[in-house]
């Protein structure tokens, strides 16, 4: 057993008595993240008595590697990047790129199959290609897509939130199933690099429960409502914070309260204010907190915040009310779907303002209006010409032309 008088991180200060065992002592250069002694948790800078040449850490994120797919990270003191190799895209290098890209009015590119595309409509855009014109005034968001997108809008920064804010809201639930799993309304915060003393100020749904979130650096303080009243058709959301103490009342439940652990008082994000889910929704770039996995399902309306008592209620955006950019959403109770006709029994799906056709086999296309050929990879069930041959469709099946060296009807022999 070691009993300690103090416990000093990084270097005992020069004035102590130190019994040197060989050579010269050096001070720890590097980070500290978690300090534990026993079963307590001590707060690193909040509890310590004095200290010096000690600075706040910032891991580079490319320590992490977040790169997918052979991607290369690349990183400066405030920014970073993933560099893609050729068929990857995305912030992470996670999805497969459209080779030519039909989508329209600065929408995201994402391949249904080697052949066709679904084009992820920006904010105020709509249809097959994202060439039609939505006015939106009360958004709806699809969740996250079948490709791993969520639907979202984006708001410029709320300035003045550090030490004081309130927030209200309704919402309108798509359904009650997956809409009350694990599902985002709202976040900001900070650069999103998953670090623990990231602050952050998150809304979301889990479990049927409204759960609010915040980190001021110190520490997550969390409100949990009681489960949602189903049969009620609109939920309405009351919340706020003043320094250290947080608030949350949830349509008619009572008023609940906490107060966030450590010593730090002040809010300090920088990022946009995001409704519905996230740019990249990859919750593992997402300080460290509840990480919501899905966007919301539903509609989101009459949102409005203020940062002091003596102010009145604002929509957010610059200018106000208007977000500064936004994906899959649509117009709540509207339905892209009614201006679509899938052909050959194709399904038009619909995420938000994103709609495409879901093909049945043999079918191809935007609508569903071209056959697959009997050579193509989609055609089920797929043709057994060996590798290195050719396939030719024919009037009635198909035949394999063979590279030199190979013969037999699918160039399986040697």
């Amino acid at each position: 057993q070691i009993t300690f008088g103090s416990i000093f991180l990084g270097k005992v200060p020069v004035h102590e008595e130190v019994h040197r065992c060989a050579g010269q002592i050096y001070g720890f250069k590097g980070c500290i993240r978690d300090f534990q002694v026993n079963d307590k948790e001590l707060f690193i800078i909040d509890e310590a008595l004095e200290g010096r040449n000690v600075e706040n850490c910032n891991v580079p994120i490319c320590d992490y590697h977040p790169c997918h797919n052979g991607g290369t990270c690349t990183s400066d003191e405030e920014n970073w990047y993933c560099e893609c190799p050729k068929l990857y895209t995305g912030k992470l290098c996670q999805f497969a790129t459209c080779d030519e890209n039909p989508c329209g009015n600065g929408a995201t590119c994402f391949p249904k199959s080697r052949r066709d595309v679904v084009c992820l409509c920006p904010y105020g855009r709509s249809g097959i290609l994202c060439s039609d014109a939505i006015n939106i005034t009360q958004p709806s968001f699809s969740g996250t897509d079948v490709f791993g997108y969520t639907a979202f809008l984006a708001y410029s920064t709320i300035p003045n939130i550090t030490f004081y804010y309130e927030f209200r809201l309704k919402f309108q639930l798509a359904n009650h199933h997956s809409a009350l799993q694990d599902n985002l309304i709202f976040f900001t915060g900070q650069k999103g690099q998953g670090l623990n003393g990231d602050d952050f100020l998150e809304l979301g749904l889990r479990n049927g429960r409204v759960v609010y979130s915040y980190n001021l650096g110190s520490g997550t303080a969390t409100i949990i409502s009681k489960p949602l009243d189903l049969t009620l058709n609109i939920h309405v959301i009351h919340l706020g914070r003043n320094l250290q103490k947080g608030w949350l009342k949830v349509d008619d439940q009572k008023n609940k309260t906490v107060t966030s652990p450590g010593r730090l008082f002040g809010l300090n994000v920088f990022s946009q204010f995001y409704l519905g889910g996230y740019r990249e929704y990859t919750p593992e770039l997402l300080p460290k907190g509840p990480r919501f996995k899905n966007g919301f399902q539903g509609c989101i309306f009459d949102v409005q915040v203020r940062t002091s008592l003596n102010q009145g209620f604002k929509s957010p955006g610059t200018p106000e009310g208007h977000p500064n950019s936004g994906r899959s959403v649509g117009q709540c109770e509207d339905s892209p779907c009614s201006l679509i006709k899938c052909r050959n029994g194709g399904k038009c799906i619909e995420t938000g303002s994103t709609v495409y056709c879901d093909c049945l086999t043999g079918w191809k296309g935007a609508f569903c209006t071209e056959t697959v050929s009997v050579c193509e990879p989609e055609h089920d069930p797929p043709h057994l010409c060996q590798q290195g041959s050719t396939c030719v469709p024919l009037p009635n099946g198909y035949t394999c032309h063979c590279p030199l060296g190979t013969t037999g009807t699918y160039c399986e022999q040697g």
